[in-house]
């Protein structure tokens, strides 16, 4: 493994701070005894220059947390701390920590062999500088944790104009998301968004624990895939020696709780689908499904405002929520309408009564891609998704769904050709499903048949027959109400993010790229001198390509630092002939 320059003197001090008998990751526990934030709740205002060290809490108390930055000031200096509530600055004097003549643990540990991202212990008291900043006085300290790897360091100025610029923040897309950790610690704020996160989810768990519905497990490998129409993603047992499923739904299952005889269920399910990865879709997601014996779609989509109206409250602690640059709000009620009606505002075309061939037809002259394994269903939802979906901004039920499209669903009480379902759509996006839940097990059978013969057109998202299920059916099911309500795009909403790996904390990614090294022959050849060549892999210019993109003056002065360094017995290169190496 190639270290850079400050990966190498960080392993340095390591083993210097063991010399020393200073282990750098200690056994026993630090007690914490407060927060930052608990202290900047304490103490909302103080008064410059106040100093807490005689009172019987704030005079004593211990933190800990990851060095951020320091501001080393000969015999004192200030650091700053961040602990998973926020940053307080702290403030270390030699003759304080060192009271005797040994002022090791000041001008050698604290000034030398500590750096940013390590993580410390301090006891302490609080206080106030003269400009009034609210402050920890250390009394003493213990190194917890050596960091081997430098954080990056996100930089604030203030302009000419009085305004803050942030240069160099950890910002991009693919290092955040593959670096979770780091997204974390440097950027405070993506923290926030996963403690909505786990507010949301508790939101919906009181909700539901409250109305007596039980919380729930069921089966994530499944020997059929079913409960919705998607790809699954596929495995083998070898002791079983049989294929089993990533579940792509849960429903089959609380189904059959429904028929064992409990009169509401729910499950924060991980599913998984075999399918492509944008914005809005991840192949791992969460939703909450749940079920409830004697109900019907519509008492459902009372339900669902009233739950999402609550979510909203005690995540954002008002209805309405900004997303991008819409104001959507959850206040109740929301807008109802047909998907048939949805598909005729926003197309001007009826597709009510329409075969198979004229939708197709409405379909390409819109631009959908069309082919021969699509039916009825696809067609349809392909129109919507692409003429609807994307105005629906404001919460929107969609209801009353081709009986094609939902093989699950029953049949509408008083629509010939439609059931009853309804989709919950916001911010141009599906959050929910729901039905009034097919209970009639010869109808079920009939459904399930037409899905296989979709299946032999070639539709691999086509629900697979379930034996068991269609048994369970016969023992019968009563009138029942379901729902599917996605976790992660309600939280995208909810804390305006725009992607849903924005609300994963580590969602699927390609590969990492191993980094490629040019060899020595290749930097010779570039018309580096042999002899300069470990220099510049010092300096982490590891390929042809980076040193091609180097800034030249820049280069010629830090090759002067690392043959300081490395005690290189070889005379400096000219600025000619460094500029010579980037311009070949």
């Amino acid at each position: 493994m190639l270290l850079s320059e400050q990966e190498i003197n960080r392993r340095q001090k390591r083993e210097e701070l063991m010399r020393m008998g200073i282990d750098p990751y200690p056994a026993e526990l630090f007690d914490v005894t407060a927060t930052i934030a608990g202290i900047r709740e304490a103490f909302p205002t103080i008064e410059p220059e106040q100093d807490l060290s005689g009172d019987s809490h704030w005079g004593n108390i211990q933190l800990a947390g990851r060095l951020m930055g320091f501001r080393i000031m000969g015999n004192a200096s200030f650091a700053e701390m961040q602990d998973s509530t926020g940053r307080m600055q702290l403030y270390f004097r030699r003759d304080d920590l060192c009271p005797g003549d040994d002022k090791t643990l000041y001008n050698t540990v604290f000034k030398k062999l500590l750096d940013i991202g390590d993580i410390i212990g301090v006891r302490g008291n609080v206080f106030s500088t003269k400009t009034g900043e609210l402050s920890v006085y250390v009394r003493e300290f213990t190194l917890l944790n050596k960091s081997l790897r430098p954080l990056p360091v996100v930089k604030e100025v203030v302009n000419d104009q009085g305004e803050k610029e942030v240069y160099d923040a950890f910002t991009d897309p693919e290092q955040r998301y593959r670096q979770r950790y780091v997204d974390l610690i440097v950027n405070p704020q993506v923290r926030d968004v996963f403690i909505k996160r786990t507010k949301l989810v508790n939101s919906i768990r009181q909700y539901l624990s409250n109305k007596g519905y039980l919380e729930v497990e069921t089966p994530i490998l499944q020997p059929i895939h079913g409960g919705a129409t998607a790809r699954p993603f596929r495995t083998h047992h070898n002791s079983l020696d049989m294929t089993l499923y990533m579940r792509i739904a849960n429903e089959l299952y609380l189904k059959r709780l429904i028929v064992g005889g409990y009169d509401g269920v729910f499950e924060f399910a991980k599913d998984f689908r075999n399918e492509g990865m944008d914005r809005t879709h991840n192949p791992e997601f969460t939703q909450v499904e749940f079920y409830v014996a004697y109900k019907d779609y519509l008492w459902m989509m009372d339900t669902i405002e009233e739950m999402v109206e609550k979510v909203a409250l005690d995540v954002a602690g008002t209805t309405k929520v900004t997303v991008g640059t819409n104001v959507i709000d959850f206040k109740r009620p929301w807008k109802r309408m047909t998907m048939f009606e949805a598909i005729q505002e926003y197309t001007g075309v009826d597709v009510s009564a329409m075969e198979e061939d004229e939708l197709r037809q409405v379909a390409q002259s819109r631009g959908i891609e069309v082919d021969n394994t699509m039916g009825k269903s696809k067609l349809i939802d392909e129109l919507f998704g692409e003429a609807c979906e994307p105005n629906l901004i404001q919460p929107t039920f969609i209801t009353d769904y081709p009986v094609e499209m939902s093989p699950l669903t029953k049949k509408h009480r008083s629509k010939p050709g439609l059931v009853e379902r309804f989709e919950a759509i916001c911010n141009g996006k599906e959050i929910a499903n729901a039905y009034s839940e097919l209970n009639d097990p010869i109808d079920q059978r009939e459904r399930f048949e037409d899905q296989l013969r979709l299946a032999e057109r070639g539709d691999e998202e086509a629900m697979a027959l379930d034996e068991d299920f269609l048994r369970a059916l016969e023992y019968g099911m009563p009138p029942t109400a379901g729902v599917g309500l996605g976790i992660d795009r309600l939280t995208m909403i909810m804390t305006n993010q725009p992607s849903i790996q924005d609300v994963l904390f580590f969602p699927q990614m390609r590969p990492e790229k191993k980094v490629e090294q040019s060899g020595e022959g290749d930097f010779v050849a570039a018309g580096v001198p042999a002899e300069w060549v470990a220099a510049l892999q010092k300096l982490g210019i590891l390929t042809v390509e980076q040193l091609r993109a180097a800034n030249p003056n820049k280069l010629f002065n830090d090759l002067g630092g690392v043959r300081k360094k490395l005690k290189m017995d070889v005379a400096m290169p000219r600025i000619e002939e460094v500029r010579g190496w980037i311009a070949e």
